[in-house]
């Protein structure tokens, strides 16, 4: 991915999103000929020149300060996904220095037993480019059987854009499908040179119809907590709330656990899944 163009379509999908009356400019009169923030009035909302800014989003201007980049997000008015997104683009170095060197992910024997403590709801561990490290009985059972997968194939982007049986299984499919592709945008920006990544984005815009549109709007997004719907074939709708954590000692490491409101239609519909999937127990030796 070559960053001064990473560079320039965010920050012109950005202006592009910010109308002008919300950040508290006069009109001038002036024509306008595409959506947004002019160049000008981004350089003017963040106290820099309008040549210095022009160079910036066409990836000429080195490496800015923390105090412009702040500035800039303010007057484009990012959430803090979106921030994060740009300080990665612009201060990749200051960034990268507080990043250990990426090697083969594992998950801690103590986290796998929390995964299993937490029984009576889906969990499960993501890592880089939103691979599934590890996942609890009924994550398994609710979204896709992730252990049994090749180990290349335990990925969650990879699931809910290429699986055809994601689109029955997860309610409001392209909601969920889009977010996806915003995180994997953000993680493009944090590890630009992650060969894994690049080719995992262009299978995805190999075999994914919606991907390239998603993909080219350079959305970001950090999940950490909301709502999410499946339908399953044996219980039928699966309303969740979901809360991610970082795991501890690894900030690559995002911990999901769904949880369900207690009488629910959802819970009672847990423990019969859970019933009928659990394995079963060893025969009792026979007597002798």
């Amino acid at each position: 991915m070559e960053r001064s163009r990473e560079i320039a379509d965010f920050l012109r999908t950005r202006r592009a999103a910010v109308a002008p009356e919300l950040a508290g400019l006069p009109a001038d009169g002036r024509a306008r000929r595409v959506p947004g923030l002019r160049r000008d009035e981004v350089a003017r909302l963040a106290g820099v020149s309008t040549e210095y800014y022009t160079r910036l989003e066409q990836g000429r201007a080195g490496r800015p300060s923390t105090e412009v980049v702040q500035a800039l997000a303010r007057a484009l008015r990012l959430d803090p996904s979106e921030r994060e997104h740009l300080a990665d683009l612009l201060l990749p170095a200051e960034h990268a220095a507080r990043r250990a060197p990426e090697r083969p992910q594992r998950v801690r024997p103590g986290l796998h037993l929390m995964l299993e403590t937490l029984a009576h709801v889906p969990a499960f561990v993501i890592g880089r480019r939103t691979d599934v490290l590890a996942a609890n009985r009924l994550a398994r059972e609710v979204l896709v059987d992730f252990d049994a997968l090749p180990a290349t194939r335990r990925n969650l982007a990879r699931y809910y854009l290429l699986d055809p049986q994601a689109r029955d299984r997860v309610g409001d499919w392209a909601t969920i499908a889009a977010e996806t592709v915003a995180m994997l945008r953000l993680e493009a920006g944090r590890h630009p040179d992650d060969r894994r990544l690049a080719e995992l984005i262009g299978e995805l815009t190999l075999r994914c119809p919606e991907f390239p549109a998603w993909w080219s709007d350079h959305r970001v997004l950090r999940r950490t907590h909301g709502a999410k719907h499946y339908v399953h074939p044996l219980v039928g709708d699966l309303h969740f709330s979901y809360e991610s954590f970082q795991a501890p000692g690894d900030p690559d490491q995002t911990l999901c656990v769904y949880s369900v409101e207690p009488g629910s239609s959802t819970a009672d519909a847990l423990r019969l899944l859970a019933g009928w999937t659990a394995p079963a127990a060893p025969a009792a030796p026979t007597a002798t």
